[in-house]
């Protein structure tokens, strides 16, 4: 389900005018975070720390009302749930955009996830689904590489307002620290710099929570 936003009464009509018309209206940043504790919980539930970040990143997405904005139409409508598009690795090193349903309980979460990964390994070819709605993140990792910046491939002439988030390789210090960096990439003509601080705290809070 989603809602219209009243557009002419947004303080950001403006903002949301300026940058829509741009040929590359995304703007995106790398950040580190501390995963220490949240990589200690996911192997206490015995659960792929994969899975239990990405069920974190959607928890935070869905946190943060501006996250859930889309553009159709020349207007912009509110998802009332964000899933996310991950791609899932093969044996063969090709991959698969999948679908994953949120639901902010984990383990309801964790048994779509796992469902849906196993469908894409036990397919070939990259759309082996149909996406009707764009209540989504793109979402991918990039496990073999611990990268301070992300660029990724677009095409200008298709409409899209989807966040982007990647996570590169884990890093453990001398300390015992975990660290991994995380891209995220956003519509400029729906959300700030002020927002994404917000989804990134927000997120940051959820990986040191120990549920």
């Amino acid at each position: 389900m989603k809602t219209l936003l009243d557009l002419e009464n947004w303080n950001r009509k403006e903002h949301f005018q300026h940058f829509r018309q741009m040929e590359e209206p995304f703007f995106g940043a790398t950040v580190e975070i501390d995963c220490t504790k949240a990589y200690q919980t996911a192997k206490s539930l015995k659960a792929s720390f994969f899975i239990y970040y990405l069920h974190k990143t959607l928890v935070a997405v869905n946190s943060i009302e501006n996250f859930k904005y889309r553009i159709a139409d020349d207007q912009i409508y509110i998802n009332d749930r964000v899933d996310a598009s991950a791609t899932i690795g093969r044996e063969d090193g090709t991959f698969g955009f999948s679908l994953i349903e949120y639901n902010p309980d984990f383990k309801i979460f964790e048994q779509n996830a796992l469902a849906e990964i196993e469908r894409i390994q036990n397919t070939t070819g990259l759309f082996t689904r149909s996406f009707d709605d764009d209540n989504l993140i793109h979402f991918s990792a990039i496990p073999w590489l611990n990268f301070t910046s992300l660029s990724h491939a677009r095409s200008y002439t298709f409409p899209d307002s989807c966040p982007k988030i990647s996570f590169g390789k884990m890093i453990t210090s001398e300390t015992g620290k975990r660290t991994i960096a995380m891209s995220v990439h956003v519509h400029h003509a729906l959300m700030d710099g002020l927002h994404m601080g917000q989804f990134v705290d927000c997120f940051q809070g959820l990986m040191n929570n120990d549920k």
